[in-house]
C-alpha cells in the first residue's frame, strides 16, 4: 500500500474534480461546451451516490475525472474509495489544490484484495497513486489502511487455516517485528489457571489445541494498557449445536481477535506511551466426547463458579479467565473486541457495533473519536437490573440469561464481573463482518470500532 499515496510535488497527474449536489451546477457552469454537453449526454446530475465520469482533454493524456460525492465540504473515509476500485491506472490529484485528508483510506482499502483461495487473482488493473501534500499523514494512514485489512484478511481466512495455532504465529510475527515478547499457555496447562479457557476448548484436535496468548511491550513503568479479543476460531456451538445456516459464518467468530491483534499493532506502530498486553484465548467450540455439557459447573481464574445453561455462550467465558489475568496485572484500562451476541446485531445491525464502558469518560471519549473518524459505534447500557438474569440455582452465575430479552447486556454484564468498578473498561460486542459490499468495503471480514479505539487511545495517552 506504500505506492498508492505519493507527495504531490508537482508531478504529472489526472485531476479529479469533488461535486455535490449544491456545487454541481456552478462547477458545470465553468465547464467547456463540449463537458457540458458529455454531461447531459451521460444525465450525470451530480446528485446519484458516488457516480463518476472520465472528461476528456484537449489529448489523449489530458483526461480528468468528476465525482459525486456526499458533501465535498466534508470529505468521508469512503468518498474517493469507488474511484480507488475503478479508474484506470495512474496518478491522480484533487482539482483546486484540495488535500484527500480522510478520504485516503477508502482510496487504500478499495485497491486490497483478498485473493489467497482464487486460482485467478482479481484483476486490479494496476495501481491508482493518489497524491496528497499531507505527507505526515501518508504513513499514518498506511497504517491503518494495514490494520483493517490485517482484520479483513484473518476473519476471512478459512477456521482450517485460521486455527488457534495460526492465531499464535500472528502474534509473534507482531512481536518479531517490534521487540514484543510473547507469552503462551496452551492445552493443559490452562487447566489450573484458565480453566474457562481449558473448558471450552478442549473438545478440538490436539493439532487445534486450546491456548491463552499474551503480548507484552512497551516501557514497563508506563500505563499498563490490556486489550483482549475473544478468539473463537470456529462455533459450532458446542453440544447445544447450532444449525448448519448458524454455523457457515462461523469462521467468523475469532474477529474480536483479529481487532485485538489490528490494535496492538497500532499501537507499537505509533509508539503510544504504554505498556501494552494483548490477550487473545484462542479456542475452537468443538463437539466431541469431551465437550463441556449444559449444566456442567465451570472453575473461573477469579474463582467464581459458573453454571453453563448454554455451550453456545462461550465467548463470554474464555473473555473472563482473559480479563481477570489482565485485571491481576493492574491494567490502566482494558478494552475488549469480541463476536458476542446476535442480540447486538438485532439491535443495531451490522455496520453498529454495540460499546460498553463501565467509566463515563472513557465512554465519552470512544464516542467523541468514533465521530472524528468516521467509525460509527453505539454505546448499550450495563443496566444493573438484569444481573438478576444470570443468577444460578446451583453456583455463583450462569453464562446465559433464559430470558430472551437484551442478550447483549446480560452477556456485557456477564463480563462485568471480571472487572473491577475502579478499571476502566470497554467493551465492543462487533459484527466483523460485512454483508453487502460498498465501495472500499467488499463482503467479507471487516474492522468496526478499531479506528474509534485507536484515535480514543492517541488522543487519552497524548493527553496524559
Amino acid at each position: 500500500m506504500t505506492e498508492l499515496l505519493a507527495a504531490d510535488q508537482g508531478q504529472p497527474a489526472h485531476i479529479v474534480h469533488l461535486v455535490d449536489s449544491d456545487s454541481f451546477q456552478d462547477w458545470r457552469k465553468e465547464q467547456p461546451q463540449r463537458i457540458r454537453a458529455l454531461l447531459d449526454a451521460n444525465r450525470y446530475d451530480g446528485e446519484t451516490g458516488y457516480a463518476y465520469l472520465i472528461l476528456p482533454g484537449e489529448n489523449d493524456d489530458d483526461w480528468s475525472v468528476v465525482s459525486t460525492v456526499a458533501n465535498v465540504q466534508e470529505l468521508s473515509p469512503w468518498c474517493l474509495a469507488k474511484l480507488g476500485e475503478a479508474l484506470p491506472e495512474g496518478t491522480y490529484r484533487l482539482a483546486d489544490d484540495r488535500q484527500p485528508g480522510p478520504a485516503m483510506l477508502g482510496w487504500l482499502l478499495a485497491q486490497h484484495r483478498f485473493d489467497d483461495y482464487r486460482s485467478n487473482p482479481s484483476d486490479t488493473a494496476g495501481k491508482r497513486v493518489l497524491l496528497t501534500k499531507d505527507v505526515n499523514e501518508i504513513e499514518r494512514t498506511r497504517q491503518t489502511a494495514e490494520a483493517v485489512t490485517l482484520v479483513r484478511d484473518m476473519v476471512d481466512t478459512p477456521a482450517e487455516d485460521m486455527g488457534p495455532a495460526q492465531i499464535e504465529e500472528r502474534a509473534r510475527q507482531l512481536a518479531e517485528a517490534h521487540g514484543a515478547t510473547v507469552s503462551v499457555t496452551r492445552g493443559g496447562e490452562l487447566e489450573s489457571g484458565y480453566p474457562m479457557v481449558h473448558a471450552v476448548g478442549r473438545a478440538a484436535t490436539k493439532e487445534r489445541a486450546p491456548r491463552l496468548v499474551e503480548l507484552e511491550w512497551g516501557r514497563p513503568d508506563a500505563p499498563r494498557l490490556a486489550i483482549v479479543g475473544k478468539g473463537v476460531v470456529f462455533d459450532s456451538g458446542g453440544l447445544d449445536i447450532k444449525s448448519g445456516k448458524g454455523m457457515r459464518l462461523m469462521k467468523k467468530d475469532m474477529g474480536g481477535a483479529a481487532h485485538a491483534i489490528a490494535l496492538a499493532k497500532l499501537v507499537m506502530e505509533r509508539r503510544l506511551p504504554v505498556r501494552l498486553h494483548l490477550l487473545v484465548p484462542a479456542v475452537e467450540n468443538a463437539v466431541s466426547g469431551d465437550s463441556f455439557r449444559p449444566g456442567d459447573v465451570l472453575d473461573t481464574r477469579k474463582g467464581l463458579k459458573v453454571e453453563i445453561d448454554n455451550t453456545d455462550a462461550e465467548g463470554r467465558l474464555i473473555l473472563g479467565d482473559a480479563l481477570t489475568k489482565a485485571v491481576e496485572d493492574e491494567a490502566a484500562m482494558i478494552i475488549d473486541f469480541a463476536t458476542l451476541t446476535g442480540a447486538a446485531r438485532v439491535a443495531l445491525g451490522p455496520d453498529l457495533p454495540a460499546m460498553f464502558a463501565n467509566d463515563e469518560q472513557l465512554a465519552s471519549d470512544l464516542i467523541s473519536a468514533s465521530q472524528k473518524v468516521s467509525d460509527p459505534i453505539w454505546r448499550l447500557p450495563l443496566w444493573d437490573g438484569y444481573d438478576e438474569m444470570l443468577k444460578s440455582t446451583l453456583a455463583d452465575m450462569v453464562n446465559s440469561a433464559t430470558s430472551p430479552f437484551a442478550g447483549s447486556i446480560t452477556a456485557a454484564l456477564f463480563l462485568r464481573r471480571f472487572v473491577p468498578e475502579e478499571t476502566p473498561w470497554a467493551h465492543f460486542d462487533t459484527f466483523a463482518w460485512q454483508p453487502a459490499a460498498k465501495p472500499g468495503r467488499p463482503k467479507g471480514g471487516e474492522a468496526l470500532g478499531l479506528r474509534a479505539a485507536m484515535a480514543m487511545l492517541e488522543e487519552r495517552f497524548a493527553r496524559d
